[in-house]
């Protein structure tokens, strides 16, 4: 597997981030947690900023919720909420229903694109291939 490419992107570049590599890093998965750790490192380090949507939220949120872990979950919110919010508002709701229709790509990756693009973020980060067909924002996956 080839290492992220990010080492061009500005210094405080801001990055929308996407469920999976969250979840890669916090849940220290084997093989998908170490390709992403760059990128969290950068942002420990003030390198990188991070942006989340309230769906990210729901979505890392559910799986210590499904098991009964308030504890997991309050920290996981804790990191979560330390990165700029996104909140799906009429605007970026209507843009993502435009890359849905052109792109044909699922509702909650639509949202995502379409957050990312409203931020600004230089890139969005992702695990999702369903990414490849958007040409207007960056993808890092």
């Amino acid at each position: 597997m080839e290492p992220l490419e990010f080492a061009d992107l500005p210094e405080a570049a801001l990055l929308l981030v996407d469920t999976p590599p969250i979840l890669y890093f916090l849940e220290g998965h084997p093989r998908l947690g170490p390709r992403f750790r760059p990128l969290f490192e950068a942002h420990a380090t003030g390198r990188l900023r991070f942006a989340v949507t309230t769906i990210t939220v729901a979505e890392v949120l559910t799986g210590p919720l499904r098991v009964g872990d308030e504890g997991l979950a309050r920290r996981y919110r804790a990191i979560l909420d330390s990165w700029q919010p996104v909140a799906l508002d009429a605007d970026i709701a209507e843009s993502a229903a435009r890359l849905r229709a052109s792109l044909r790509l699922k509702l909650a990756d639509a949202i995502q694109a379409a957050s990312a693009l409203a931020t600004g973020a230089a890139a969005l980060v992702t695990h999702d291939r369903d990414f490849s067909r958007l040409r207007s924002l960056r993808v890092i996956s």
